[in-house]
């Protein structure tokens, strides 16, 4: 009787806990599952223990007229390679929006760092947009930890979101990789591959602050190592000067690397890489152009253009690890962002185009559906142009570094900061009108022959 009784007892209380349990998981929220895709990896061992999270695609255009962006980073934004290929870009083939730039790079500087000097250094300009660039210093040099991963992510995601709280939009970039170990960090521990290990974990933090934040993603990482590990093999050289994608220290690129990090925060930031059309039809004797660009006259198989838009230019060695156009081979930079198009009917057979002095021939067919002008005559008419323009850029933007780093953190702005600067302005705002007044128009001349 008494077994009988703790029995009745014992499946009365399973009963009452099961019924707890599932009212208990009714009541719970379901964790939104998948999709769980990671990056599709090349063969070979430098692959094998890096699997990257599958990064978002590029959403909408996120600029508009009068946009004040702020580059930000640590002493790879210092540079101002990457950052003045942004402004240079915007300024010579989207003149019509008007963006200002700031870069803000401090040398050595992780994600704790930014927090402390970002109301001082960068909000009171008032950016509408900022692209972010940490994580090479935040990884310490040493191989990954979860603390120090958590540490990342919630620095990064307090910056983004004081952005926010100020009315910026946000790009979120990656850290890049590593070539060498840092020979100037006394602490640094662990293998290179550990190094890229980390960074490729922190390169998945940066990208799900993003995600939780909802702003947009620069993947800096995962390009710019595939470009490291495919660049010795496709450009070897006499052997005396290896392809360093990352830099000689292994850190800091030159401007190979540099292009690809351009590439990344302008694709992120939603441009469409339409600079124009020109369309002739050699039947009719007409010659048209899009906005950018003006059909002066068309005689003879020439059209004569004025344009206020130019397209990206980056003439030079393609194997070169200091050559910008080196860089753009790993990536579908013209494809995307840099397309100047060329329509011709009316050709039967094929077509010698000369344009600035170089000349190419195409089928019919590749002049009816469009040619890329920009892509095909790398050295061109606008590249005197877009050089003026670069220089300014280069220009202001090396003042810019002086401001933060030597004014506003230096005597005079402990004397009295506002004054400081006011009068940094003062020099700053002749070097920023110069960028503006650097893009004029280019007249040029197109032959179909």
């Amino acid at each position: 009787m008494r077994s009988l009784l703790l029995s009745s007892l014992y499946s009365a209380s399973l009963v009452l806990c099961v019924s707890s349990h599932a009212l208990a998981q009714d009541q719970l929220p379901m964790p939104q599952l998948g999709p769980y895709e990671y990056e599709p990896k090349p063969e070979g061992e430098a692959f094998q223990k890096l699997n990257p999270r599958k990064a978002p695609a590029a959403g909408a255009m996120m600029l508009k007229k009068g946009d004040r962006l702020a580059i930000i980073g640590d002493s790879i934004t210092e540079q101002r390679m990457y950052s003045r290929l942004i402004e240079t870009y915007l300024t010579a083939c989207m003149p019509e929006l008007e963006i200002s730039v700031r870069q803000y790079g401090w040398s050595g500087e992780k994600t704790d760092g930014f927090l402390r000097r970002m109301e001082n250094d960068c909000l009171r300009f008032d950016p509408t947009v900022a692209t972010l660039c940490y994580g090479m210093n935040d990884a310490r040099y040493r191989p990954f930890d979860v603390t120090n991963g958590k540490w990342y992510e919630d620095h990064y995601t307090a910056i983004v979101r004081r952005l926010k709280n100020a009315g910026s939009k946000v790009v979120v970039g990656s850290p890049g990789c590593s070539g060498k170990l840092a020979t100037w960090v006394g602490s640094r521990v662990g293998t290179l591959e550990e190094h890229n290990q980390h960074l490729c974990a922190l390169r998945d933090i940066a990208m799900q602050v993003a995600e939780n934040e909802g702003v947009a993603f620069a993947d800096i990482f995962w390009p710019m190592y595939k470009a490291r590990v495919a660049a010795p093999g496709l450009y070897p050289g006499d052997g005396s000067k290896p392809y360093e994608m990352v830099g000689r220290d292994g850190i800091h690129p030159d401007w190979a690397g540099h292009a690809i990090m351009a590439y990344a925060f302008l694709e992120s930031l939603g441009l469409d890489g339409d600079l124009g059309t020109i369309s002739v039809d050699l039947q009719n004797k007409t010659a048209t152009a899009t906005d950018g660009h003006n059909v002066d006259g068309f005689d003879n198989g020439e059209v004569a253009l004025t344009s206020t838009r130019y397209c990206f230019c980056a003439p030079g060695p393609i194997d070169r690890d200091n050559s910008v156009r080196s860089g753009m081979t790993f990536i579908p930079f013209d494809e995307k962002l840099n397309r100047l198009t060329l329509k011709v009917t009316g050709v039967s057979g094929l077509a010698t185009i000369t344009w600035g002095g170089a000349s190419k021939t195409f089928s019919a067919s590749q002049l009816r559906e469009g040619i890329n002008l920009a892509a095909e005559f790398t050295s061109n008419p606008f590249c005197g142009a877009f050089a003026r323009v670069d220089d300014a850029v280069a220009e202001k933007q090396a003042y810019e570094t002086k401001q933060i780093k030597q004014i506003f953190h230096g005597r005079a702005a402990r004397d009295n900061m506002e004054q400081a600067v006011a009068d940094s302005e003062k020099e700053h705002a002749p070097l920023a009108q110069a960028v503006r007044d650097a893009v004029r128009p280019v007249r040029h001349v197109i032959q179909i022959r």
